[in-house]
């Protein structure tokens, strides 16, 4: 649609380049910020081929680093203090389960010790997280 005004012409059109060029900076920006956003531990998980629980709450996540580190959740926190701080947790919650990633290249004496104080602390499903295989075609 075009009006005119005398000699001048003007034009009633939305320019949407200035609105492509924003739209593709924010693109760029979420793409290269949202690998940052992803919470937890880095951990190298072992690689089976179980099938993944279907889980529609927020569960505990218990993880162990290839150097002996433990995490709840984010948090590090020591092997003498996790039983405790799990009682204080999971001491109104009925469901007392927790989802436990140990590096792979850990010795399994070590993960059992976290295993049993995770057990001592009244948690009685613990969920052992893995990664899948990935097929070769």
């Amino acid at each position: 649609m075009e009006i005119y005004r005398g000699n001048r012409r003007f034009l009633a059109e939305i320019n949407v380049t200035p609105f492509v060029d924003v739209m593709l900076v924010l693109l760029i920006i979420f793409m290269v910020t949202a690998p940052m956003m992803m919470q937890g531990v880095d951990v190298n998980l072992p690689r089976t081929t179980t099938q993944a629980i279907p889980s529609e709450e927020e569960r505990l996540v218990i993880s162990i680093t290839a150097k002996r580190d433990i995490y709840l959740n984010e948090y590090k926190i020591s092997l003498d203090s996790l039983r405790r701080k799990l009682e204080a947790i999971f001491q109104n919650r009925p469901d007392r389960a927790v989802f436990l990633r140990a590096d792979e290249t850990l010795p399994y004496g070590f993960v059992m010790e976290v295993m049993a104080a995770i057990r001592q602390s009244g948690i009685k499903r613990i969920g052992m997280v893995t990664e899948p295989l990935q097929e070769i075609p």
